[in-house]
């Protein structure tokens, strides 16, 4: 994409001049039509209605509301309960199907509860008639508009209209359009009626605006009565002359067997001739969404959108990055958590200990000598004078916190601001990736869009790659690029994770083992596991620990060969072994250092876990390093923690222990590691922690405040087990006597009693309940971590059990007892199952005419269809009436009275309210229990900030081997992602050669942030160190034997 491209877009540009940012949201819109903005109209929709709300009703209000407090306060309730709800969604766009279903759950279930409350009829509004009424016109719409679309999408076959039509509609954007014009005509309705009114015929349109204006601009008195009345002056004045009819039948004879006729108006006399506002209104939307329609798609797109359709949603994607968001761990409808479930069951019954990738790669080896293998050894940076790398792990989970990361990797240079002085970084020749590349699986999905697609964004491919390619002999070197010593660009090393071993290596193998370039770094890697020789007598070992956290027999014999020192002897002509000193040039010598790469960090895991594990790997380091190993490095843990060795008179195995998981993953707390002091028998003390121990602290008070908005998708589950728990106890028909105390505080004490007298009755009678109350019992035992005793994990389970059986038991009380206030209050359950369609039709034929007969044509042509379509979608949309209805069939007769369907029935109608009360709390229960154990008892550490899903907080570690031998290690972090990006500009404008490689551009990486600090700009250096070099010891020449 280039500069022309966005030329073309004329509009764009304009924007962009003036900064018009509100404006470009509005013009290029991203729904599939822009030129629809239903959303835009909704907003006007409800501000006219609050404005006329506000006009009519708001003395009477006022008024009122002393009488109304116990309605009010109902109102407040399920007002907050559906807030908080449905507060994930506010202000937000999600991609998935499930926040859409949910909004317009929301809205059903709400309104369907809403319009049973008596308040709104106390300030003059009946929402019986504009539910019913949006009911009527919403599916008179649908209909309308589908056959519509099968109409023009017939045309579009025949190549009758343009091929531009060749876009089919998207239902979602059908359904929106026909609520949209079914809430305006209600908000009509309910403020201008259905009558016709009888004008003056000299006095026109204008001449009516004008009058209202003088009406609302008259300054006669300033009282609040008096400005009430001018108010609804103004809004009588808008209803009789902006929205009057358009005509009567005679206007429009054609129509007139087909149109529905206004109501008498209060001071007219025989049958009215005038066309229905209402339905004027319904025609004259319906017929603009048509034209507009059939415009979009012939001339309107073409001439607005120079581009083909095609090339204009390829336009708008280029125009900003489409990263994956962070993996929600939490989520009861992901797949490929339940994949990953799968996947690792299979992993660690089949792959571990009975089938090893790493046994297959020693058997494939083609050189019979390990320690001078190609495949696994590689000295083609030895030679340099110095060297800079860097080192990440954990990637692949969020897009925006793995481009941030990948965006500072290649960057040429880095300069940061440290202390008044600036230093700068040349981009790492060597890039070495600790494992876990992709999240929650190692599918090509997770691969290719979670952790190829950031790098590739940051520093592109060449020019000749193919994302399918398979490189059968690696490496495969860049033209003109004889040996691999040879090659300048940037290169990578990587070894698998646990996560990467989840589908026993298969899909680490087919992208790292077996391609070349990731993004604009190079993999000469053909095994799992690799030894690199550095410059100045450096190593680097990395170590594939698979699911068990260890390397094989066969890894520990590749790296045993190099750190062991050959030694031959020569004696009347025969040959022994173990005695000349001869080191040999691939081998490591006693004055190098190694630095070791592991996935899993094992000083902290098995410190925390009280384990011992590693056990080839400590031998490793111990019989043959022997102090070599200057730094153990490794990921799995993400954040930054670096310990290094006190000084004493045992000898130091390995002298740094240094943990950075902060390559693209969710954080994880520090705090929990703060006693860690010992590891192979010596002493160590924390030089650096990131974020430190106070903030991880402080970040888990997150699990209370922010568990549901983080993990909405967690709805699925805990929303179905609190109505397993309390499925039983439906119907409570003696809840009503809670309210027979005359106190606040014996109804208060009445309540609890019958808290608990429900819980005992789970326990004595029921069997759905009672299964639900064992299973969360025995699942909250088993998910506190073995770290604590027995008795603890029984204490703490208990607890955690308790608090979400009492929750449940709770909300089902508060549930029973308002479907209980209004059964009493007559407004539920007062006639049967079809109350809201009886109340319509009595209602429509008042206020309706329908001279011509056009319902009853219409019945007939439908086979009945018509009303019965109405009458049982009213039926199923007021689900509280069906829900009383019902219970109280059950109060009166048993459960045994009702047919099975009826039962069905009832417990569907209770668990669609019972899941919006629920999952607010089961979330906040769920989350303080995660706060207690992560900051009171430090556990579930990965549990507690999973469920966060933190993309802050992002580190690499850049390494400088010094011509004098020494290591300089820098850890340059951001502590905040960026959330949006844009199209960076250097980038677009810098000249790209064909071939020209990424790594040598001034400008590599395509998005910069669109607003806030940039990562380049906002990165800082959070911790540094140097690693002398080990003096060599003197050796005597040819050696001798003792």
């Amino acid at each position: 994409m280039g500069k022309e491209k966005l030329c073309k877009q004329p509009s764009g540009r304009l924007i962009e001049s003036l900064k018009m940012e509100r404006m470009r949201n509005i013009l290029t819109h991203r729904y599939p039509y822009p030129h629809e903005h239903s959303r835009h109209f909704m907003i006007a929709v409800f501000a006219c209605w609050v404005f006329f709300i506000s006009s009519d009703n708001l003395q009477n209000l006022i008024m009122k509301l002393d009488k109304n407090f116990k309605w009010w306060s109902m109102y407040a309730c399920l007002i907050g309960f559906f807030y908080f709800f449905s507060s994930p969604f506010i202000r937000k766009t999600i991609k998935p199907n499930y926040s859409n279903f949910n909004r317009w759950y929301i809205a059903w279930i709400f309104l369907a509860a809403l319009y049973h409350l008596p308040s709104f009829q106390s300030m003059g509004l009946d929402l019986r008639m504009n539910l019913s009424l949006f009911l009527t016109i919403y599916i008179s719409s649908l209909i309308f508009l589908m056959v519509f679309h099968i109409i023009f999408l017939g045309l579009w076959y025949l190549g009758l209209v343009s091929r531009m039509a060749e876009k089919k509609p998207e239902l979602l954007t059908i359904i929106q359009n026909c609520a949209v014009i079914s809430i305006a005509c209600c908000v009509f309705y309910s403020h201008c009626g259905n009558r016709t009114v009888t004008r003056d015929k000299s006095i026109d349109r204008r001449t009516a605006s004008w009058i209202a204006f003088s009406l609302w601009t008259k300054h006669d008195d300033n009282t609040l009565i008096s400005r009430l009345l001018r108010m609804h002056k103004f809004k009588e004045q808008i209803c009789s002359s902006w929205f009057a009819p358009v005509g009567s039948a005679s206007d429009y004879p054609l129509l007139s067997k087909w149109a529905i006729y206004g109501e008498l108006s209060s001071n007219g006399s025989g049958s009215s001739n005038e066309i229905s506002p209402v339905y004027s209104l319904w025609a004259t939307f319906i017929g603009l969404y048509i034209a507009n329609y059939v415009v979009e798609r012939s001339t309107g797109w073409a001439l607005t959108h120079p581009l083909t359709i095609s090339e204009y949603e390829k336009l708008k994607k280029q125009l900003k990055p489409d990263f994956e968001d962070m993996v929600p761990w939490y989520s009861g409808t992901s797949t490929d958590l339940f994949k990953t479930v799968f996947d690792l069951m299979i992993s660690v019954t089949l792959f571990v200990g009975r089938f090893d990738m790493r046994m297959m790669q020693a058997a494939m080896n083609k050189t019979p000598d390990e320690a001078n293998s190609h495949d696994l050894l590689y000295d083609h940076l030895d030679e340099k004078d110095e060297l800079w790398f860097d080192f990440i792990a954990d990637t692949g989970d969020g897009g925006n916190s793995t481009y941030a990361v990948a965006r500072l990797l290649a960057q040429p240079l880095l300069v940061i601001k440290s202390d008044d002085s600036k230093q700068t970084f040349p981009r790492g020749q060597l890039l070495l990736i600790g494992g876990d590349l992709a999240y929650p699986n190692p599918s090509s999905f997770s691969y290719e869009r979670r952790f190829f697609c950031p790098f590739e964004y940051a520093l592109q491919p060449p020019a000749w790659y193919k994302p399918e390619h398979i490189a059968l002999e690696k490496p495969e070197l860049p033209l003109g690029v004889s040996e691999l010593r040879r090659y300048r660009g940037p290169q990578c090393f990587m070894i698998p994770g646990n996560h990467d071993w989840f589908d026993g290596l298969h899909t680490f193998m087919r992208y790292i083992c077996h391609k070349s370039w990731l993004g604009g770094w190079f993999l000469p890697q053909k095994k799992s596991y690799f030894a690199l020789k550095l410059p100045n007598g450096w190593w680097v070992f990395g170590l594939d620990q698979a699911l068990h956290g260890d390397i094989d027999v066969y890894q520990f014999k590749f790296f045993a060969e190099l750190c062991r020192q050959k030694k031959t002897l020569k004696i009347t002509g025969r040959v022994f072994s173990d005695f000349i000193f001869t080191t040999g040039s691939m081998q490591v010598g006693e004055s190098d250092s190694v630095i070791v790469i592991t996935h899993e960090p094992n000083w902290l895991l098995d410190w925390y876990w009280g384990d011992n594990t590693g056990a080839n790997v400590a031998y490793l380091i111990r019989e043959y390093l022997r102090g070599r190993c200057k730094l153990r490095m490794a990921g799995d843990l993400h954040h930054y923690m670096r310990h290094s060795c006190i000084e004493s008179k045992e000898p130091v195995h390995v002298h740094h222990l240094l943990v950075n998981g902060c390559g693209g993953a969710f954080l994880h707390p520090t705090h929990v590691f703060e006693n860690f002091r010992a590891f192979y028998g010596n002493k160590y003390e924390t030089k650096s922690t990131y974020p430190s121990y106070n903030d991880s602290s402080k970040i888990a008070l997150g699990n209370i405040l922010k568990f549901r908005r983080k993990n909405w998708q967690f709805d699925v589950i805990g929303g179905f087990v609190y109505f397993v728990l309390v499925f039983s106890m439906f119907p409570q028909c003696d809840s009503f006597r809670i309210l027979h105390e005359d106190s606040w505080a014996g109804r208060v004490d009445g309540f609890f009693v019958a808290m608990w007298n429900a819980i005992f009755e789970i326990l004595e009678r029921s069997y759905v309940s009672l299964a639900g109350v064992v299973t969360l019992l025995m699942v909250s035992f088993f998910f506190v971590p073995t770290k604590l005793s027995r008795r603890r994990r029984a204490l703490l389970g208990f607890l955690h059990a308790a608090a979400h059986i009492t929750s449940a038991v709770l909300l089902m009380l508060l549930m029973e007892l308002a479907i209980e206030i209004c059964i009493r209050n007559h407004l539920l359950a007062t006639s049967g199952y079809h109350t809201l369609y009886e109340w319509y039709r009595k209602v429509e034929s008042e206020h309706f005419p329908d001279p011509t007969g056009l319902r009853a044509r219409l019945e007939h042509w439908t086979f009945g269809l018509y009303p019965a379509c109405i009458k049982y979608l009213m039926s199923a949309f007021d689900v509280p009436e069906v829900m009383a209805v019902t219970r109280s069939t059950i109060c009166r007769k048993g459960i045994e009275s009702l047919p099975r369907g009826g039962a069905i029935i009832y417990y569907v109608c209770v668990f669609l309210y019972f899941w919006v009360l629920s999952t607010p709390v089961v979330s906040l229960v769920f989350g303080s229990y995660l706060y207690v154990c992560i900051n009171w008892f430090h556990i579930h550490f990965d549990e507690a900030f999973s469920s966060l899903r933190i993309a802050n907080y992002k580190a690499f570690t850049r390494f400088h081997i010094k011509k004098n031998g020494d290591l300089e290690v820098f850890t340059l972090a951001v502590d905040k992602v960026p959330k949006d990006w844009m199209l960076d500009p250097d980038w677009d404008m810098e000249p790209k050669q064909p071939f020209q490689m990424s790594y040598t551009r001034k400008f590599p990486s395509k998005w910069r942030s669109a607003s806030g600090l940039d990562p380049i700009n906002a990165v800082r250096i959070i911790d540094r160190f140097v690693i002398p070099r080990t003096p060599p010891s003197p050796t005597t020449p040819g050696g001798s034997v003792r």
